[in-house]
């Protein structure tokens, strides 16, 4: 083998949220999220059109690479590599190790955080059975189950301590596992115990799905406090515990959009509930890990991180001094934590630190192959090659226009962060329904993010650091919660993005052409997608989402696409 051949390793998950990872010598190549693929939101399962994506972006094959590593929430350790929910393209060798759920999770929080050394804390709905765990070794077990009954508990929270050579458990939580069936509809279908589980319940019960949990999230400020008076969680021991006396009361579940708008305060009230119980249940859990192994530094993952009112909390009310929340906290992130596994601790190199980039999805660069799609399309889109194009975007900006921005590779996880975006001036509070109602399709309590210039923040929002992921729900001062009514919410938070000139001087500056025009260095963003579906990945997708909707203007590309009156 030639000294210089680089080194390949192939992170892979098979969960719900299906992804793959590339690193080339420590850093990430390419990663994508199986939706993207599909255009079938939360698509997972068999990982092949993944893979596929990976290695043609980086122009190898399965010979060029020297370890994969993979996970799966379910089917234990026995999917091998030949077939899994279908027939996997995965060479059978010993080059393919298999790792636990929260492990991957740890490790996606912890490689890509800034930190040397730190603690994570993993919670979600359901992770891998206790036997199929990898990462028991030197771990305390809040309860270790034993004989048959090991293969009905599943992980439902962790904490480890991870440096540059090692993410080792510190301690494990484990639940029996839920029942499908049951007599009230609010009961969690995985974990009894988690956190996730209950919350996913809830989101189901309110919403007849729990594809997008963070919906629940926006309806809790329409909640009123004090309607319920009973404890959904019990904490006990440093262990957190599902209460159940109480889901007999909650038997009348949402049947149709319709019934959700005539009976809108008696859910929303329901999301205040859980979501203010989520928070408490974490704040108790994160203060008791941190007596476990105290850290200055805290990498949340799993699905609950992408709580991002909670996170603040979290963020302010916990001994941590600094909170690193990966930007796909979720199972799409396992594959990202697979790969650096694979690296780090199987093939034992040396971390290679991550530049933060979310950008991980392959570039659609060719401006003739971008124009083709263009005018295939329709014949009446008109193009325009501007000179200035972040100067023309910031005009129709002020105007009042909605204008989808795509270019580069796609952002990796549930946040568009500039690349794969819908942007707006903030300042026109009917632009947010009308991006609801003729964009997004969507229902209308929800609401949009600001990205703000990083370096302005600190004027507009209650803010003591960076949020480039858009994870954190801060207050916006109350000077400005009606100059900036398309993204306050109606508690008077928002979910904001801060942008770095060294991190995307593009967006940076056209945020700051904005700000130029208007005194505002803050736009709207929100993902370039419509309701139930993914963000759009290729530029086919996109315009054919311009069509399809409202939205006035399509950067993509060197070109400004309008369409014909």
């Amino acid at each position: 083998m030639p000294k210089d051949k680089p080194v390949y390793v192939l992170g892979t998950s098979l969960s719900h949220n299906g992804s793959a990872c590339l690193l080339k010598d420590g850093k990430i190549v390419v990663a994508i999220e199986k939706e993207r693929i599909t255009k079938v939101k939360n698509a997972g399962g068999n990982d092949s059109m993944a893979i596929v994506y990976c290695l043609n972006a980086a122009g190898i094959n399965f010979d060029d690479l020297d370890l994969i590593v993979q996970n799966a929430n379910f089917g234990g350790f026995a999917y091998g590599n030949k077939w899994y929910d279908g027939r996997r393209l995965l060479p059978d060798s010993e080059r393919v190790v298999t790792i636990s759920h929260h492990l991957a999770h740890a490790c996606s929080a912890y490689y890509l955080s800034p930190f040397e050394e730190a603690a994570v804390l993993v919670v979600d709905g359901c992770g891998n059975a206790f036997e199929n765990c990898t990462d028991l070794d030197g771990a305390t077990l809040g309860e270790c189950p034993v004989g048959d009954m090991a293969s009905l508990w599943f992980e439902k929270d962790s904490y480890y301590a991870a440096s540059c050579k090692m993410v080792a458990a510190k301690y494990k939580d484990f639940s029996p596992y839920g029942r499908i069936d049951c007599d009230y509809p609010m009961h969690p279908q995985t974990t009894r115990h988690s956190i996730g589980g209950i919350y996913a319940g809830a989101s189901k019960y309110v919403f007849k799905g729990s594809s997008d949990l963070g919906k629940l999230m926006g309806l809790a400020p329409y909640g009123r406090p004090g309607i319920y008076d009973f404890d959904i969680f019990n904490f006990c021991d440093g262990r957190i515990f599902a209460n159940y006396d109480w889901m007999c009361n909650f038997v009348d579940r949402v049947e149709s959009e319709e019934d959700f708008k005539r009976r809108f305060q008696y859910f929303a009230d329901i999301a205040w509930k859980v979501q203010k119980e989520i928070e408490c249940a974490l704040l108790k859990l994160v203060h008791a890990r941190y007596e476990l192994h105290p850290s200055e530094n805290l990498c949340f993952a799993g699905g609950v991180a992408l709580n991002a009112v909670a996170n603040q909390r979290i963020l302010r009310e916990s001994p941590f001094k600094r909170l690193f929340i990966p930007p796909a906290a979720d199972d799409s992130g396992l594959a990202i934590g697979c790969a650096y596994y694979g690296w780090n601790q199987v093939l034992g190199r040396e971390r290679v630190p991550h530049d933060g980039t979310t950008f991980l999805g392959r570039d659609y660069d060719n401006e003739e192959e971008i124009r083709r799609v263009i005018e295939c399309a329709s014949l009446s889109l008109k193009i325009q090659r501007p000179d200035n194009i972040i100067g023309e975007m910031a005009n129709a900006l002020e105007e009042g226009k909605t204008l989808a921005w795509f270019r580069g590779g796609a952002e990796f996880g549930p946040r568009a962060l500039g690349h794969r975006s819908i942007l707006a001036d903030p300042r026109q509070s009917e632009l947010r329904d009308y991006i609801n109602s003729k964009v997004k399709f969507r229902e209308d309590f929800r609401p949009f993010a600001p990205s703000v210039l990083a370096e302005d923040a600190g004027q507009y929002f209650e803010v003591t650091t960076e949020c480039p992921y858009m994870l954190l729900v801060v207050p916006v001062y109350t000077e400005w919660r009606s100059k900036l009514g398309a993204v306050v919410h109606v508690d008077g938070t928002s979910r904001i993005q801060t942008v770095r000139k060294d991190a995307d001087p593009i967006f940076h500056s056209l945020l700051s052409a904005f700000k130029e025009r208007t005194g505002l260095g803050m736009l709207l963003n929100t993902s370039f997608n419509r309701r139930n579906q993914p963000i759009v990945e290729t530029p086919s997708d996109a315009v054919k989402m311009f069509l399809e909707t409202g939205l006035h203007i399509l950067s993509i590309g060197p070109f400004l696409v309008t369409k014909s009156a």
